[in-house]
């Protein structure tokens, strides 16, 4: 197979790295700065168009830059929808080329993305793949820093996509991503909606908000296409009654497709999956724990209605390799196991810790909270870690701009006091992994919870490297580590 890139140079794009000869700049306000101040960056860059909010004034010496540059001014209502409309006719609209499948939800987005992109390249299809973990086109991969990327780079991604004769491209859709209309001007072939529980208080005021911008993707479907929806999930089974064709999933007794499930432990899930047709056996290998079983089964619902044949979906199962970051398993050097989670809300907590209890007498959980996010919910999860763990190892993850110890002591607010013995703060987050590690035995079983594949830390703005996966392969070799001074 040649080698696939994709173009670092735009057409369009809201980034002055991607601006080149002739390419359109789009000014986006954000958050926390004026996009303005890159104009001149852009034009140095070549770009011959600037695209401004239609409220927006620039400076006499702007205006002035743009003369002398000869560029053209063109100013819109909304400057993130402009920049995904144009990136979209900058490209010949690449994506009406394609057979595009969205993911929501508020867990479980990447793992059932990884098991539909395996389960339709299992049945032949050509495939790509946009998720939290990693992008793919085939079997190249390419690295993400967000779930669903900004519009300039999703057509650049359609584009070698529809280059390469791609079927099928499955990708995660995030809230913010249909807030911020990093979709708009797309239809998709299928929609499937894993879950809904709180999480992103820091965007959405309001829980009603956040489902709002969720349920949004409805709005995208193609008349006809499948939606696939968790009927165990009475708000997700109420958007039904605005859809067309709908596929419900789930383990209660109303779902079109649901699970008897034989066996469910480290070695993995076996079960029986059921429709109103038929019954098949399936072997998951590679996937534990009752919300993994829901995700296969909103996979199993989303391919069939495509056309996946049976034989080819137990094929896939079984042959499915997991996710990065996502219960990824190790076997440490004293005979420990370890897992590593990208939980980093309450009910992510709840439904891996309550898994994996069960299956150790000695539990240990490192976990913190990312900082200049929701606030809420770090006393919850220090909670639920208390009340599943042997002990706790309260951490750093992700502080950005806030003080990680602040943020220590608001995930340690929510422990019980009848809990607090068995509670240890660390910031250093390698130092308190190590030092986990110190404290477990053959029997133990470490849970590195919210970081998942991420390969850095942020701190006050700078960006560390930091591999958990590195560091647990370190500790599969290294039997010195055990002698590490711990308190």
């Amino acid at each position: 197979m040649s080698t696939i890139t994709i173009p670092s140079l735009y057409p369009v794009t809201c980034h002055t790295d991607h601006v080149g000869p002739g390419s359109t700049f789009v000014v986006i306000q954000g958050m926390k700065e004026d996009g303005s101040v890159y104009i001149p960056r852009a034009l140095e860059r070549g770009a011959t168009r600037i695209v401004i909010q239609e409220n927006v004034e620039l400076s006499l010496e702007l205006q002035e830059l743009l003369e002398k540059k000869h560029a053209e001014l063109i100013k819109v209502a909304d400057t993130r929808k402009a920049l995904a409309l144009l990136s979209a006719q900058a490209l010949n609209y690449p994506a009406r080329s394609l057979r595009i499948i969205a993911i929501t939800g508020t867990k479980g987005k990447s793992t059932t993305a990884f098991l539909v992109e395996h389960l339709l390249k299992t049945a032949g299809y050509k495939t790509a793949l946009l998720t939290t973990v990693k992008n793919k086109i085939l079997d190249v991969e390419f690295k993400t820093e967000l779930t669903t990327q900004q519009p300039d780079y999703l057509h650049m991604f359609f584009s070698v996509c529809k280059q390469q004769h791609i079927d099928y491209v499955v990708m995660e859709v995030a809230a913010q991503a249909l807030t911020l209309s990093r979709v708009a001007g797309l239809s998709f072939d299928a929609l499937l909606f894993t879950n809904f529980s709180a999480e992103h208080a820091e965007f959405y005021k309001k829980i009603d908000d956040y489902f709002d911008a969720k349920a949004a993707l409805c709005n995208y479907l193609k008349a006809g296409a499948p939606a696939i929806l968790n009927a165990d999930d009475t708000r997700i089974w109420h958007l039904g009654s605005q859809l067309g064709r709908v596929i419900s999933f789930g383990l209660g007794q109303w779902a079109d497709v649901t699970a008897l499930v034989q066996a469910n432990n480290l070695q993995g899930i076996e079960a029986q999956i059921v429709t109103p047709t038929e019954k098949f056996p399936v072997t998951v290998p590679a996937l534990v724990g009752t919300f993994n079983v829901y995700n296969i089964l909103a996979a199993v619902g989303l391919v069939q209605a495509l056309g996946v044949a049976i034989n080819s979906i137990q094929q896939g199962l079984l042959s499915f390799k997991g996710v990065p970051g996502r219960l990824e398993r190790f076997v440490l050097r004293n005979g420990a196991k370890a897992f590593i989670d990208f939980a980093h809300n309450p009910s992510s907590y709840e439904a891996v810790l309550s898994t994996l209890r069960p299956l150790s007498p000695h539990l240990i959980v490192v976990c913190g909270a990312g900082g200049d996010r929701d606030a809420t919910k770090r006393p919850l999860m220090g909670r639920i870690a208390a009340q599943f763990a042997d002990v706790v190892m309260v951490t750093s993850d992700n502080p950005r701009s806030e003080d990680p110890q602040e943020i220590i002591n608001q995930v340690v607010a929510g422990i019980a006091a009848r809990d607090l013995p068995k509670v240890h703060k660390e910031i250093d987050r390698e130092i308190a992994i190590k030092k986990a590690y110190g404290l477990s035995h053959a029997d133990s079983m470490l849970v590195l919870l919210g970081k998942g594949p991420d390969e850095y830390q942020i701190i006050k703005g700078v960006k560390h490297p930091f591999s958990e996966s590195a560091l647990l392969k370190s500790l599969q070799k290294d039997a010195a580590i055990t002698t590490i001074n711990l308190f």
